[in-house]
């Protein structure tokens, strides 16, 4: 009779937490003048599909809330460049809350993977206010890490993070290019699932250039990347709406 291992971090036996495999994938990140952007979007717009939950005008919004520790953890392996560092965040798209989803972001030698679970509206309401017990009996592994952190290194929502998304799609490489525009910020995250109209901007003007792919970049997305003087180097999000803080 084989026994059943228990997780150490929760007690709870493997066999009832639903696990998710992680993969991982290139991601490479530049900020961009409003010149180039001008430049990309067009250039995309002719070689690229665009992302299918887009809007009318090829764009939609991403807002998510960033966790971190009393001690900035998280923010303090993003600015050291700690070569393996991870995020949680909550995040949903378009103007309101109505498919939310807790994501861990974990990069490691260059990499990236993601990982997700959904969570309802009212499990998210109940998360802003400090219960996170439903997280430990969702049976869900990410749910679960989450719940452990946030009682074991006291991981709490930290930064509200939102900006206007433009998506392009290539089949070969599983290719997929961002222009991410208007990132913006707030005061508090209590105000994440109903979002006033006044945001605080701290990179007016630019925009966020990622192209994230599989095993290899085909020349013709890494040619029509291409912009002269670009800045390069990594960027984050979460870093630079932390300034308000």
């Amino acid at each position: 009779m084989t026994m059943e291992t228990p997780d150490m971090t929760t007690g709870i036996p493997d066999m009832m937490i639903k696990k998710e495999a992680a993969s991982f994938r290139h991601e490479l990140k530049h900020l961009i003048s409003p010149a180039e952007d001008m430049l990309l979007a067009d250039r995309l717009g002719r070689l690229f599909e665009k992302d299918s939950h887009a809007g009318p005008d090829g764009t939609y919004r991403v807002n998510s809330l960033y966790f971190d520790t009393p001690d900035d953890r998280a923010l303090k392996q993003k600015l050291s460049g700690a070569d393996r560092r991870e995020k949680f965040r909550l995040r949903y798209y378009g103007e309101r809350p109505e498919y939310l989803k807790i994501e861990k972001k974990i990069k490691k030698g260059g990499l990236c993977s993601k990982r997700s679970a959904r969570l309802t509206y009212e499990q998210a309401k109940r998360l802003l206010d400090g219960d996170a017990a439903f997280l430990l009996e969702s049976g869900d592994a990410l749910l679960i890490e989450l719940y452990s952190k946030m009682k074991g290194e006291l991981l709490r929502p930290r930064t509200i993070v939102s900006y206007e998304r433009e998506a392009y799609i290539f089949a070969p490489g599983n290719v997929r290019v961002t222009l991410d525009r208007n990132i913006s910020t707030y005061t508090s995250p209590a105000v994440f699932l109903n979002l006033p109209a006044g945001r605080l901007e701290p990179e007016p003007g630019g925009t966020v250039l990622e192209v994230k792919y599989d095993a290899f970049l085909p020349d013709i997305v890494r040619m029509a990347v291409q912009v002269p003087d670009r800045k390069t180097g990594a960027f984050s999000k979460y870093a630079v709406c932390r300034r308000y803080d």
